[in-house]
């Protein structure tokens, strides 16, 4: 649950933002975070199972870790007061060490809450995809002895209670809101993961450069860390960078110096992590092992490359971040929990290997023979914007199969990349595009064969415009990452389901249909005139849903082509209850009655309005403002 919060409300981006935003010519946008810890906040806290914390030690260097095991181990104690307990490495963990002095006799430390040392922290749920993230101050705690196990004298295993003061808070899943949301949340670079409480038993193997064996080992395997920075001591922000198992590349490891490499992948655009490093070029990483429960911890200076710079350590990218490790330790099995993997994110790039890494040609070869694409091999024009697709899985054994309220995920790179450009003017935002686009699976389960499916879209940019020129016997193939997603429509208890869609939003009403009984679906779909053919033709092969349906349409008559004002002249044949003008509240007050819960699906201003209109209404939407 969160606030929709008033323009005092709104806090600043700071210097290094702005320089991060301005030289990736992003456009300005106000800053979404929070000054205070927002009820959306707490409830994400208190819900996902770890925590990646990051503090400053005595020598203001960032550091990182991660705590918890299961949701519950944090709450609320009070208006922005936020209270964590949980097992934890008593002895090794630098987090533990700079805030309590790693003394495990259960004495309390206090600070003032206004002027403690900046604590910064990500609570994420790996499984929903869903994270929030905090920034404040430390106001006190402890660490008390678990067990009778002790390393050189010290505990190897404490119990944290720890309080902070929440100073600023984001919840990464879109627009914040007054209603209680059930949400469907952007997966980019997230990899699936079902975490479960494990007891520490700490072993410090290393905590000196350069790296040994199992630190190497661990980097290669990672697909996920987190990651701590500042901005200039005066505040922290603690994050994530996920992407395929390697990601993270070992420029050196020697006598001379130990240094990371990683691309920063196209997301959010907010750039605050890079906007600490901007200003204070410092960070703390955290790489845990979630099968073993080993964990590096690093802490380093860092360097931000952009376009020429960056290609020329990691080809193909065009913003990545230089870790130079200042210190380190591996610790074994030292986290209280562990991961099992689940569904990776379909987002996921191909890693990419450094310039001076040598590439075995036969592991190359074998990577594009297990690569998995689809294939055009139907196309049905709609109207002038909006065309249905009908995709073959070259591999289905590969990459499975998509189920009812999933998207695929398709990467456009080889056909939209045109490499690197120091400055593109005419389309600033392809320097960090990653050419991925997930599109709604449209079609039904059972309606086609098993290794096809469909996928309904408007041409809106590029990817999609390079969509529409496309004619089937091209057979263009394009690389599919896969599906995802779990925005699924089910019955309330009374079997009942009201839908919003607005224009292009029905598609995923389309892939279920199939599963539910269309007599107790009450769809409000709002369309403009000019996308008329959509609906004649969902009506045409869905014949139950006109008579389920209230259509809303704005747009004169006369602005029609020939052919599309015979297809206006039909519409009324089939049922559905047309209403020409705009939806408005009282639209949707008629039909509170019909179901407890609204699915909707539409563009960012529609779903505002909705918002609004249903406040104190459960509503479930996908979100993709990532």
């Amino acid at each position: 649950m969160a606030f929709l919060h008033t323009e005092s409300d709104t806090l600043p981006w700071h210097k290094g933002e702005v320089e991060m935003q301005k030289s990736l010519h992003v456009p300005y946008q106000e800053n979404p975070t929070s000054p205070f810890l927002t009820p959306g906040a707490a409830f994400l806290a208190q819900t996902a199972p770890i925590l990646a914390i990051g503090t400053l030690d005595a020598l203001q260097r960032p550091w990182t870790s991660v705590w918890g095991g299961e949701p519950g181990f944090a709450r609320p104690l009070g208006s922005s007061i936020l209270g964590v307990n949980g097992l934890v490495d008593a002895k090794h963990d630098p987090v533990i060490e700079a805030l309590l002095g790693g003394r495990a006799d259960g004495e309390v430390v206090k600070e003032d809450g206004g002027a403690g040392r900046p604590v910064s922290g990500l609570f994420i749920d790996l499984m929903k995809r869903k994270r929030v993230k905090l920034s404040g101050r430390m106001v006190a705690g402890a660490l008390s002895q678990v067990g009778s196990c002790l390393q050189e004298g010290k505990a190897a295993v404490g119990e944290v209670q720890f309080v902070m003061k929440v100073e600023q808070s984001l919840v990464s899943r879109g627009p914040r809101m007054r209603s209680l949301l059930q949400l469907g949340n952007c997966p980019k670079y997230l990899n699936k993961k079902e975490i479960t409480a494990s007891l520490p038993d700490p072993k410090l193997v290393s905590n000196s450069l350069p790296l040994g064996e199992e630190a190497i080992k661990l980097l290669a395997k990672a697909d996920l860390f987190f990651v701590s920075s500042s901005n200039q001591g005066r505040s922290m922000g603690t994050n994530y960078r996920g992407g395929s198992p390697g990601f993270v590349r070992l420029v050196s490891n020697d006598a001379a110096g130990v240094t990371l490499a990683y691309p920063e992948y196209s997301g959010n655009r907010l750039y605050q992590t890079l906007g600490n490093l901007q200003t204070t070029p410092r960070a703390g990483f955290v790489f845990p092992d979630f099968d073993s429960g080993d964990v590096l911890y690093i802490t380093s200076s860092t360097e931000i490359l952009v376009g020429e710079e960056a290609a020329s350590i990691l080809p193909r990218s065009n913003l990545v971040v230089k870790v130079n490790v200042t210190a380190a330790r591996f610790i074994q099995h030292g986290l209280s929990f562990r991961g099992r993997p689940g569904e990776p994110s379909p987002y996921n790039p191909p890693v990419r290997f450094l310039r001076s890494e040598r590439i075995d040609l036969g592991l190359q070869a074998t990577h594009k023979g297990n690569a998995v694409a689809a294939r055009l091999i139907g196309k049905d024009l709609l109207t002038p914007t909006i065309a249905r697709f009908r995709l073959q899985i070259s591999n289905p054994a590969a990459i499975g199969r998509p189920t009812p309220g999933q998207y695929v995920a398709l990467s456009f790179e080889t056909e939209l990349s045109i490499g690197y450009s120091h400055m593109r003017d005419d389309d600033p935002k392809s320097l960090n595009d990653d050419y991925v686009r997930t599109f709604t699976v449209s079609s039904m389960p059972g309606e086609l064969p098993e290794d096809e499916f469909e996928i309904t879209i408007r041409k809106v940019g590029d990817a999609t415009r390079f969509m529409f020129r496309q004619a089937e016997r091209n057979r263009l193939e394009i690389p599919l990452r896969g599906f995802g997603g779990e925005f699924v429509i089910k019955p309330d208890a009374r079997g009942a389901i009201s839908f919003v869609a607005g224009g292009i939003g029905i598609t995923p009403l389309l892939g279920q249909l199939s599963g539910l009984d269309v007599t107790k679906v009450r769809l409000v779909w709002t369309i403009n005139i000019r996308d008329i053919g959509l609906v004649t033709d969902t009506f045409e092969r869905n014949r139950r849903l006109a008579s389920s349906t209230t259509l809303f349409v704005s747009g004169e008559v006369h602005a029609l082509s020939e052919s599309d004002r015979d297809i206006w002249g039909r519409l009324d044949a089939f049922g559905a209850h047309v209403i020409k003008r705009r939806l408005t509240a009282t639209d949707l007050r008629d039909e509170e009655g019909h179901s407890s819960r609204w699915y909707i699906c539409a563009g960012t201003a529609l779903r505002k309005n909705l918002m609004e209109w249903l406040e104190g209404k459960e509503m479930v939407y996908e979100d993709f403002n990532y």
